[in-house]
């Protein structure tokens, strides 16, 4: 690895000119996909982890949305706002998938547009604002890292539907980790008040942390991660608090989350039975 791009072997193994799938290309990942739900998979179990991760996703990109206009660089407003969108087309796919298989038919508007906070499954990281541009790009590497761990572990889902979404989220995760682990290294080994405020950023993401890895078991791959960024940015990585089950998942979350559903729900509410 060479000085300049420490950060650039976290792509090893996806080398991919594809970036931005969802949010400028338009490849149907779920062409000639079965949306038959198999035989032996809880279909329960399979709706919840769906809206778990589109929730996930769809505030997250809001959170991103808001950098419109305010990023410190133009180039960084569109990068930003791709990612934003990525996440946005992950969080389709996956709502669709949650009303094909609840029982309820529901379309990704329903899940999007017409639940209050309380029925919000997302990460409690992913609803915090969005501080500085340090703390966002600490966050979107946590994030991303966290998300594509997990998605290449669904690629293997015995749900073709989820797989399928899981294996095209994972060409976008790869860029979202490298394009925030860019900026870290960036920052942290940049002037004195850059590296000041990338320490800031992750000790305010540290006491999430431990959310993350009780949903599933890869903490010792995302730490692995953000040891080599923060390492090769000059930076301590904090000790992450043990893993418990997160007041997000539970449906508990901070007073962040209900003005951001407003915001996003607010054209929708206003006008519920137009169409687009």
């Amino acid at each position: 690895m060479s000085d300049d791009h420490v950060y650039l072997a976290l792509a090893e193994g996806h080398q991919d000119d594809t970036r931005w799938a969802y949010g400028t290309g338009f490849e149907d990942p779920l062409h000639g996909v079965s949306a038959e739900v198999p035989a032996g998979v809880d279909r329960a179990e399979l709706a919840a982890l769906c809206l778990a991760l589109g929730d996930d996703a769809l505030v997250s990109a809001q959170r991103l949305a808001e950098w419109t206009t305010r990023a410190p660089e133009l180039e960084e407003e569109v990068a930003l706002a791709n990612i934003g969108l990525d996440l946005l087309g992950q969080a389709r796919l996956l709502y669709a998938r949650c009303g094909q298989v609840d029982g309820t038919g529901r379309g990704e508007d329903a899940y999007a547009y017409f639940r209050g906070p309380d029925d919000f499954r997302n990460v409690t990281l992913a609803e915090l604002p969005n501080g500085d541009f340090a703390f966002t790009v600490v966050r979107l590497l946590v994030l991303a890292s966290w998300r594509l761990a997990h998605f290449e572990r669904l690629t293997a889902s015995p749900d073709p539907v989820l797989a399928a979404v899981a294996a095209k989220g994972v060409k976008e995760l790869t860029y979202h980790r490298q394009y925030a682990a860019d900026w870290v290294v960036r920052l942290g080994d940049g002037t004195e008040e850059s590296h000041r405020r990338m320490r800031a950023g992750l000790d305010a993401v540290a006491p999430f942390l431990g959310e993350l890895f009780a949903t599933h078991d890869a903490r010792d791959g995302v730490l692995a991660v953000l040891r080599q960024v923060t390492e090769a940015a000059g930076l301590p990585l904090p000790q992450p608090a043990p893993a418990t089950t997160g007041p997000g998942r539970d449906r508990v979350h901070t007073s962040h989350l209900a003005p951001l559903l407003a915001e996003l729900q607010s054209v929708a509410r206003a006008h519920p039975e137009a169409t687009w």
